[in-house]
């Protein structure tokens, strides 16, 4: 558990998460001396490993400068369960609406996937051998008995002896030849019958569930249902690689113990679980104080509810119980309007790592264009090269978009480095709809800063910009 972590200290965190944000050192360093004390904990002495509990962040800045990626890249780094969700999209319990418990249902969700993918990684070749003796019995099935003899007259014994080979004796030299091939892929186009799993059978409805039953219990019941159900098959005809795709993912599956999976996915999301919270100022009380009335008193419902999760407690899913004692949590918002005092005092106990993001200046904005391993400019080079085109920028083209993105940020609104994907989108649209048609494949495109002028001139000029507002 944390095995991807167990070797990065703070520090080689931060160089990981530097690859694709840029700035905010301040919030990496919390999220990594977060990330490294997970593992920390796991390797105290156990009469304190209950007692140590994560300290919660709550990231305050503006929207588009990165603190969903940060949250999301360090529990890519941590090989974590990690779930997003938004605040101001729960209602209090006994509304209609998303109860707050769904959020660590989702988690558990995420995290039997993640168990259940990297056992199938761990049964692949396994899983490969089955597809393989499938493909090969649905081309040359095999003779079970010992079979007849045949006439000596057009086929030799095996062994030069001049005695004829026996039925089974053939077919499974004939298999073994289409064996090789198989692998080769020389046969990848032929066509084959295969069964197949249907995988869109309708779910089994519960009606009139009793007591009450909630939600977690009600998906339980279903899951039970259809597990009792015989799976449905349906023969399709394919080529052989298809065929490998398309029963690859059911042979591992045969291979794995989901008991196993869902109690190391249990146990992953309790030690390793992160959740990220956006728009946590949106359940804030505006006017900071209680007893008021109105959506006032919805958004204080929901940080109650909110509370007893994060402060630590029992949650239902349909893979069992889970404790959220050492779930982080990371919440962020704006906080434009509400104060993160505004929040009730006893939430605001529960986050008490506060880190405020700067916002993006024109030089972030050329560093994001150049270095993170999926810049924009990256991409846009890759989505060309897909045509056999090259695309590259100089760095004259990438300070002037820079400054344009900034512009367009000061005067609209500020939206982060996603004002970007705008710039660029209006900079490259008529290149990638030229492509392949008036721009042939081999071609060299430079973006310059005379490019950048022209194709943008008219959005520099027009200070009434709302059509590139995202």
């Amino acid at each position: 558990m944390l095995d991807a972590a167990s070797f990065l200290t703070p520090a080689q965190i931060v160089a990981e998460l530097d690859k694709y944000i840029i700035g905010q050192h301040e919030a990496k360093r919390h999220v990594a001396i977060a990330l490294r004390n997970r593992w920390r904990r796991l390797h105290a002495p156990l009469d304190m490993q209950r007692e140590i509990v994560p300290n919660n962040i709550l990231m305050i800045g503006s929207t588009g400068v990165g603190k969903t990626e940060i949250a999301r890249r360090l529990a890519s780094i941590a090989g974590a369960p990690f779930t997003k969700v938004e605040a101001s999209k729960f209602t209090e319990v006994g509304y209609v609406g998303r109860d707050v418990e769904s959020m660590v249902r989702d988690l558990v969700e995420q995290s039997v996937n993640l168990v259940k993918q990297r056992r199938k990684e761990e049964v692949k070749v396994k899983a490969a051998q089955a597809v393989e003796d499938i493909i090969l019995d649905a081309l040359i099935p095999p003779v079970t008995g010992s079979g007849g003899v045949k006439s000596s007259v057009g086929f030799g014994s095996a062994d030069g002896s001049g005695m004829p080979d026996s039925d089974q004796e053939l077919n499974e030299r004939t298999r073994e030849k289409f064996r090789l091939k198989i692998r080769s892929g020389e046969l990848d186009e032929r066509k084959i019958d295969i069964k197949v799993q249907q995988n869109n059978a309708p779910g089994i409805g519960v009606m009139g569930a009793p007591g009450g039953m909630d939600e977690a219990s009600m998906a339980g019941l279903q899951d039970m249902l259809s597990g009792m159900l015989p799976k449905k098959t349906r023969k399709r005809n394919v080529t052989i690689a298809e065929a490998r795709k398309l029963l690859l993912d059911e042979e591992a599956a045969k291979l794995i113990d989901m008991d196993e999976v869902k109690d190391e996915a249990i146990r992953q999301a309790e030690n390793a679980g992160i959740i990220f919270i956006d728009e946590i100022d949106k359940v804030a009380s505006r006017s900071g104080k209680g007893g008021g009335s109105g959506p006032d008193v919805s958004r204080e419902g929901v940080q109650r509810d909110l509370l007893p999760i994060v402060e630590g407690s029992a949650v239902s899913t349909k893979y069992g119980i889970i404790n959220t004692d050492h779930i982080l949590f990371i919440a962020a918002g704006a906080f434009h309007v509400a104060k993160p005092s505004d929040l009730i005092p006893e939430l605001q106990g529960r986050f008490p790592i506060r880190v405020e993001l700067q916002s993006l200046t024109k030089d972030d904005f050329y560093l994001i264009l150049k270095d993170p391993k999926n810049a924009l400019t990256k991409q846009y080079e890759a989505l060309l090269q897909a045509e056999d085109v090259e695309l590259t920028f100089d760095d004259a083209a990438l300070e002037r978009l820079a400054e344009i993105a900034f512009e367009v940020n000061s005067e609209v609104e500020n939206i982060g480095a996603r004002r970007l994907n705008t710039v660029m989108s209006r900079l490259l649209n008529d290149i990638l709809f030229d492509v392949p048609d008036r721009i042939s494949a081999h071609a060299r495109i430079l973006i310059t800063r005379e490019l950048v002028e022209e194709r943008l001139r008219d959005m520099v000029r027009n200070r009434d910009l709302s059509q590139y507002i995202l």
